[in-house]
């Protein structure tokens, strides 16, 4: 009978976890990420022009 319970429980638990992995991997997948525009070509060569100049 215990052995019943215990088992039970262990059951319980491990479905406790897997379901709080599966709400961890679901909310990382709808998280919205978001990336820095990449700077203006035109300030680049500027920047380039101005350091190749000694």
């Amino acid at each position: 009978m215990t052995f019943t319970i215990i088992m039970i429980i262990c059951v319980a638990i491990v479905l406790g976890v897997a379901a709080a992995f599966a709400v961890a991997i679901s909310k990382g997948y709808d998280y919205k990420h978001t990336v820095d525009p990449l700077p203006d070509e035109s300030h680049n060569k500027e920047e380039y022009k101005k350091s190749d100049v000694r």
